[in-house]
């Protein structure tokens, strides 16, 4: 680049856009990267403030911000994403379809300590919606060296820093246990909880049934739905550990693989993770998710109908974060719930 006079600078071509704010009315570039400068063009741009502009003169060890904030943006692009126009040096990124985003965090802060760049995304592990903007990325200066951004290029590896896996609605059943509820002494208001909260992602409850403590009867039902094509199976209530609390005994006896009994996260800490054989989720909810806001079934469901195992290393990492602090206005998930790094 070349520091210029604006009074000089007529017949120039300019390399960076020149952004024009008006508190409430606008902020916008007033000048885009390329124009050539105009005697016409010198008052707006005193009007701004720029008493000095930047000129493009070619170097071939260097580039500009907006090629470079390109770079930044192949880093981290993934299916089913779409790129902005560079705008004053940044690209975004905009999910084109309702999925999951996953965010390798690690590359992502081996590019952003490299000094002299950026990139910004939404937290990982939550969903999105077509439309949502996932990311930004842009350099500091105007001009940078090529050399820095093939070191990026090296920090972040082969693969998109950021995913986007869609969510696949799927059949499910629910196992409803409790003595109580069997026997008509209360009103089963746990399962209709679930089908709302199913119903987000598409899915439809395919198969319900009641059952008491017996951890047969839960075992037989869960066999059912399974053999029925029910694709997820969601036992409710009988978790904690009082003697008639069953529900875990059942669900291993069903020849499901616990990942883990128990969690992390306030409300949720009785919950119960585990898959059949043949690698359909069956989880145990605590009574927690029939009337809390927020619990770790919010958090674990998109993974599950996004296709996103559920470890209980991911289960273990959701300490950091876990603990609800149950607003009186809920904004889940744009808050600090479940999303501890």
């Amino acid at each position: 680049m070349k520091l210029m006079r604006v009074q000089d600078a007529v017949g120039q071509v300019l390399c960076h856009d020149i952004t024009q704010i008006i508190p409430g009315v606008t902020k916008d570039a007033v000048f885009r990267k390329g124009h050539i400068i105009r005697e016409q063009d010198i008052p707006v741009l005193l009007s701004v403030g720029k008493e000095h502009i930047y000129i493009w003169e070619t170097n071939e060890n260097m580039l500009h911000e907006n090629d470079a904030a390109d770079i930044l943006r192949g880093i981290c692009q993934g299916e089913h994403m779409r790129a902005s126009a560079p705008k004053e040096g940044k690209i975004e990124l905009i999910a084109e379809i309702d999925g999951l985003l996953l965010v390798d965090v690690e590359r992502l802060r081996a590019v952003n300590t490299l000094g002299e760049m950026m990139i910004a995304t939404r937290a990982s592990g939550f969903p999105v919606k077509a439309g949502d903007k996932l990311c930004g990325t842009r350099v500091i200066p105007l001009v940078i060296e090529k050399e820095k951004m093939e070191r990026a290029v090296k920090a972040a590896g082969p693969a998109p820093l950021l995913q986007l896996r869609p969510f696949r609605p799927r059949p499910f059943g629910v196992v409803t246990t409790g003595s109580e509820v069997a026997r008509g002494l209360i009103q089963d208001v746990f399962t209709p909880v679930l089908v709302d909260k199913l119903a987000e992602y598409g899915c439809e409850m395919t198969a319900h049934a009641i059952c008491g403590d017996d951890p047969d009867e839960i075992t037989a039902a869960i066999g059912r739905m399974a053999d029925e094509g029910a694709a997820l199976i969601l036992c409710t209530g009988g978790m904690s550990v009082d003697p008639d609390d069953r529900t875990p005994l059942a669900i291993s006896n069903a020849g499901a693989k616990i990942v883990s009994y128990g969690a992390p996260v306030l409300p949720g800490a009785m919950f119960l993770m585990s898959y059949l054989p043949d690698g359909r989720p069956v989880c145990g909810l605590p009574g927690c998710v029939m009337y809390a806001k927020r619990t770790i079934f919010d958090l674990v469901l998109p993974r599950l109908i996004a296709d996103v195992p559920v470890t209980a290393d991911w289960l273990a990492g959701l300490g950091h974060g876990g603990l609800c602090l149950d607003c009186a206005q809920c904004h889940f998930p744009n808050c600090g719930f479940g999303m501890g790094i």
